[in-house]
C-alpha cells in the first residue's frame, strides 16, 4: 500500500493496490505458496516505484526468494521506461530464460487480472480502451503481447497450478475478441 498509495489503475479511479490484491488472490487460489503470494503483492513495486532500490528493500524485508521472483516479474527498472515493444520482448525473453515455475504462475495471474479489467472496461468504453496503453499500435500490440505470453507459458516448466490460470487467460482473451467483433458489427 505504501509503495503504490498514489497510483490508480489505468483510466479509472480504482486504487492500484486492488490490482496487487487481485493478483495475489489468483495466486493463492491456484495453490500458491506464502512467498509466491507476497511476490504477487510486490510484483510491480520496483518497476513502478523506485527501481533497484525498491528491489533491495524487498530483498532485505522478505528475502532472496521473494526478491528474485519480483525481479523476474519486472519488465524494466529504468526511468524513463524503454519503448513498449522492446520492454515486452525483453520480458518474454527473460521469462523463458528463468524457467522458475513460481515466476510463471505469478506472471500469468498478473496478466489474467489485467485482462479481466480490460474486458470489463472494454464493455464500458469500447475502442477507447486501447488508447490507455503506451503500446504504439494499441490493440494490435496488446493482443500480440498476450498471445506471445500464452506461448511462453505453454513452453514453461510444468506446473499444474498454472494450467487453471492460463485457461482463464485464454478464455478472457477470447471474450475480449468476441466483444470486439460484436462492437465492430454493431458499429
Amino acid at each position: 500500500m505504501e509503495l503504490h498509495r498514489t497510483q490508480l489503475r489505468k483510466g479509472s479511479d480504482v486504487p492500484y493496490v486492488g490490482h496487487l490484491l487481485g493478483v495475489s488472490s489468483i495466486v493463492i487460489d491456484a495453490g500458491g505458496t506464502e512467498d509466491e503470494a507476497i511476490a504477487a503483492l510486490l510484483h510491480d513495486g520496483p518497476e513502478d516505484q523506485g527501481g533497484r532500490s525498491t528491489l533491495a528493500a524487498i530483498r532485505g524485508r522478505f528475502g532472496d526468494e521473494v526478491a528474485n521472483m519480483v525481479e523476474h516479474l519486472s519488465d524494466t527498472f529504468d526511468t524513463p521506461k524503454p519503448p513498449w515493444r522492446a520492454r515486452k520482448e525483453a520480458y518474454i525473453n527473460d521469462l523463458r530464460a528463468c524457467q522458475d515455475a513460481s515466476v510463471y504462475l505469478i506472471s500469468a495471474a498478473d496478466k489474467v487480472h489485467n485482462l479481466r479489467s480490460m474486458r470489463d472496461d472494454y464493455r464500458e468504453v469500447g475502442e477507447a480502451l486501447w488508447s490507455r496503453f503506451s503500446a504504439p499500435l494499441g490493440r494490435v500490440d496488446v493482443l500480440w503481447y498476450h498471445d506471445a505470453l500464452l506461448a511462453a507459458y505453454d513452453a514453461g516448466p510444468p506446473d499444474p497450478r498454472r494450467s487453471r490460470v492460463v485457461h482463464s487467460m485464454r478464455e478472457t482473451i477470447a471474450e475480449i475478441r468476441a466483444l470486439e467483433e460484436r462492437m465492430q458489427l454493431s458499429g
